[in-house]
């Protein structure tokens, strides 16, 4: 096996690309290079996010804007909510937890679940999660 070195434009579009956990970056070269494997579709089914169980107990809904805002740095990230329950970047990437979102947007590992606002709701998912999670207990 021989290694090459890609550049971080590259490795992001293996990561759109890969099912997180189950690929590895040469099983989407594959699939993309030659057509093995499992089908590369925009369209293709993906296993529920984080963000699901949230949307399920109907307190956040699918196309729902996240927010985080960095005062001292002067930015602000967005991230929409998508139908399965992931975290949809503005550049496309999809991520299945807030907090490899968030870092992603940053570039520094945060608390994705702590730092990013509902924009709806003005709540924070931590928040929102821990009510879903009391909504589930209370129906179990």
């Amino acid at each position: 096996m021989r290694k090459i070195e890609i550049d971080d434009e590259v490795f992001a579009y293996l990561q759109r690309h890969s099912e997180p956990l189950v690929d590895t970056p040469n099983d989407v070269l594959r699939r993309e290079l030659f057509g093995e494997g499992r089908a590369a579709s925009e369209h293709e089914t993906r296993r529920p996010g984080a963000l699901m169980f949230i949307i399920e107990a109907e307190l956040v809904s699918p196309g729902d804007k996240l927010r985080h805002h960095q005062p001292r740095r002067r930015q602000t990230h967005d991230a929409v909510i998508t139908a399965d329950g992931w975290v949809e970047l503005p550049d496309g990437r999809a991520f299945p937890q807030p907090s490899p979102a968030l870092k992603a947007q940053t570039g520094s590992s945060i608390n994705g679940w702590g730092q990013y606002t509902h924009v709806p709701s003005g709540r924070r998912l931590q928040e929102l999660r821990e009510e879903a999670a009391k909504h589930q207990a209370k129906s179990d």
